[in-house]
């Protein structure tokens, strides 16, 4: 069974960092690209970044390209992102997952993908 835990999120004001963490078990963790995802109130759930399983090739949308910095830790089983610079417009429930990068970042099985955790809150003030 694959158990998630995220942390690291909390409020903030814009400008401001945060960096969240994402440890999972139960999962062969270095088997896998990993991403984090982030879903804010009455929007769909989207992918912020990723990470090839080896760490060496990352993956960023759009809007966050040069704030966050996505790594991970295959010994500890842990995911990061670092999130520099934020904006009022980051706010959102996030979470990680196993992914695919590339094209697009998803979850692995797309919709069909049932391992998420409870998520990190992150709230960003204006």
């Amino acid at each position: 069974q694959v158990q998630v835990v995220e942390s690291g999120g909390g409020l903030v004001q814009a400008g401001g960092s945060l960096k969240l963490s994402c440890t999972i078990s139960g999962l062969t963790f270095d088997s896998y690209p990993m991403g984090w995802f982030r879903q804010a109130p009455g929007k769909q759930r989207e992918g912020v970044s990723c990470i090839s399983w080896d760490g060496d090739n990352t993956y960023y949308t759009d809007s966050v390209k040069g704030r966050f910095t996505i790594a991970r830790d295959n010994a500890k089983n842990t995911l990061y992102l670092q999130m520099n610079s934020l904006k009022p417009e980051d706010t959102a429930m996030y979470y990680c997952a196993a992914s695919r990068c590339i094209p697009t970042i998803q979850a692995l099985g797309g919709d069909a993908y049932r391992d998420w955790g409870q998520g990190t809150q992150v709230t960003v003030s204006s």
